[in-house]
């Protein structure tokens, strides 16, 4: 039977005719007797159909790059043969200097010429979270979402601009993530941004593989097994949707790429901006301080001969890598303790023009790369269908010699959490001396910059100790939020915060631009809070808070396992309770003073 026959549209019959021509034989070897299940087989060719349509070159090039790099895998190609890693240029803003000053106050000047990418394709599962991880609050004081804290971020910034106008926002979805965040935006108003500042671009699934020879894996007769592709399509979504050239046309010069979770990257940003405006990096990456033979990718420039690039090398392929080449020990430590290849933690500043010029050249596709695991060590058999996949920071894997790319060094906890592992797996995870990654700790953390910034400004900062709650690490306090309306900058939080003192469990958060706090002491345990609405300016002087505050209690076992105990406090373990604190409201235009 011509299997092509069975279908008019002519559209079907060609893409029958590739697969048949690139040995895809098994996807039409058991289909039924014409009248039997018609309509399964049409919605069979018309989710290939549309496959083939969003994957450029097709079903026929993904299935040859596929049987390429399988052949590559199964012969333990080294992708990075010939390449000697050096240091990658670097500038090190781990210390709250002049120099981070400098940075900062450039980068604050460019954002109205910058736009913010978030990269959002992952349901919250791993966590134990049945929503998309966006909606997960990132503190439990005030249960701000991540979304909603992003939001803020971009509202505060453009507040800030001397011409304000809407930051373009950039949201990529996955077909799971797609219809709750556009759910979450409209229900919550869009988060005070504006509609059309924010741009939805839904990246697709891309087939799985059964075999070295590239026969796509079906899950029953009539469906494919679709598998993501990776956070690398955002670039080819940018060339396709044509926003790339809508935002360069439109004036930005930069754009932010950043993470669904990770509270503190609009730390960093702005001094990550100007580097890249001083420094006249085409990418540059936004990285930490990274211990040898850390579960964390290493940024290395690669050189090879008069070729210059670079790259994220995985932790795996980084040790082995000096071994073979520079350094017979391995990934050792300097004289600090630290690595000498920063550790990648993929949020990443590039530059508009040089980007819109290699998206046109390329389409956007980036170098792909696949993972399979083996049944045995002939290489030879599977133990579950594998996939192609991208990632984001390989774009300067297209750069040519004229591209320049660099890094920019942060204190790990004031650019970067993750929240990413549910409480059994984190509290494993620290056991065994390793980063959690929890619910509990990106929260803390959260709070760990507020009193880094509150410390930068001179005021006196008495942490709490370090506990334990469900055996992952939590420092209960101070807790510090200065919301993204108060400051965006250290040099606005100097400006606004003069000498007082912040201890054990306190809690202080300030929200509103015209706030400023003169000699204020709050004592363990005690809260204030200030809220002021635009006009209204606050000044609190010589205080001193002493009161109930707000309370860590952990939750029970039977609140930890009842489906009445929202998930965003039993992927913690905890919640936070108000008992007493001080709130100070301001909502019409003044001059007050506490």
């Amino acid at each position: 039977m011509d299997i092509r026959k069975l279908t008019k549209n002519s559209n079907e019959q060609v893409l029958i005719s590739e697969l048949l021509a690139n040995g895809q034989e098994h996807l039409f070897a058991e289909w039924d007797a014409p009248g039997v299940n018609d309509n399964v087989k049409a919605a069979f060719l018309q989710s290939m159909t549309h496959i083939n349509e969003s994957y450029p070159g097709g079903l026929a090039g993904y299935i040859s790059n596929a049987r390429k790099l399988l052949a590559e895998a199964a012969a333990e190609t080294n992708p990075f043969g010939g390449f000697i890693p050096e240091q990658p240029d670097t500038v090190d803003l781990t210390r709250f200097n002049a120099e981070y000053d400098h940075y900062e106050a450039l980068g604050q000047a460019h954002f109205s010429k910058t736009a913010v990418v978030l990269v959002a394709g992952g349901l919250g599962e791993r966590l134990g979270y049945s929503g998309i991880k966006l909606d997960i609050p990132v503190e439990t004081t005030r249960n701000t979402s991540y979304l909603a804290h992003y939001a803020a971020c971009l509202k505060a910034m453009e507040a800030r601009m001397e011409n304000p106008k809407p930051v373009p926002f950039v949201i990529m979805v996955s077909e799971d993530t797609n219809a709750k965040t556009r759910v979450s935006l409209e229900t919550n108003n869009w988060f005070g941004l504006k509609k059309e500042q924010v741009h939805i671009l839904k990246q697709e699934l891309v087939p799985a593989i059964a075999d070295n020879d590239g026969h796509l894996a079906l899950e029953e007769k009539y469906k494919l097994i679709l598998k993501p592709h990776g956070h690398g399509d955002i670039h080819m979504l940018f060339h396709t949707s044509g926003l790339a050239s809508k935002l360069h046309g439109q004036g930005i010069e930069h754009l932010v790429f950043i993470q669904d979770t990770n509270g503190q990257v609009f730390n960093a940003l702005p001094a990550a901006i100007g580097v890249s405006v001083e420094k006249g990096f085409d990418f540059n990456s936004i990285a930490v301080n990274r211990i040898p033979g850390e579960a964390c990718g290493g940024l290395a420039k690669l050189v090879k001969g008069s070729t210059e690039i670079t790259l994220n090398v995985e932790y795996n392929q980084l040790d082995p890598l000096l071994r073979a080449t520079v350094s017979p020990e391995g990934d050792i430590p300097n004289t600090h303790g630290f690595s000498m290849f920063p550790g990648n933690i993929n949020v990443l500043v590039i530059k508009m023009t040089s980007y819109v010029r290699i998206l046109e050249r390329t389409r956007g596709i980036i170098a792909e790369f696949v993972n399979p695991k083996y049944a045995d060590a002939t290489r030879t058999a599977f133990k579950s269908p594998t996939r192609l996949e991208t990632m984001m920071q390989d774009l300067p894997k297209l750069f040519g010699p004229d591209e320049k790319a660099g890094v920019t060094v942060f204190d790990r906890r004031w650019c970067f959490s993750a929240n990413k592992n549910n409480i059994k797996d984190a509290a494993a995870k620290h056991a065994a001396g390793g980063p959690p990654e929890s619910g509990a700790t990106a929260e803390s953390d959260f709070y760990l910059a507020g009193r880094m910034k509150l410390a930068a400004a001179g005021m006196a900062v008495v942490p709490a100790n370090e506990e334990l709650i469900c055996g992952i690490p939590f420092t209960p306090g101070p807790r510090v939020l200065l919301r993204p309306s108060f400051a965006m900058t250290l040099a606005e939080v100097r400006e606004k915060i003069k000498g007082g003192k912040i201890s054990g469990e306190a809690t202080l958060i300030l929200d509103g631009k015209d706030i400023s706090l003169e000699n204020v002491e709050i004592t363990d345990g005690s809260a204030l809070v200030i809220k002021a609405s635009n006009g209204a300016k606050v000044t609190a002087s010589g205080l001193k808070i002493e009161n109930d505050g707000f309370e860590i209690v952990p939750l029970t076992e039977a609140e930890r396992n009842s489906v009445d105990t929202p998930e965003y406090l039993r992927i913690r373990g905890y919640r936070i309770e108000n008992r007493a604190a001080k709130v100070c409201e301001f909502t019409q235009p003044g001059t007050y003073t506490l």
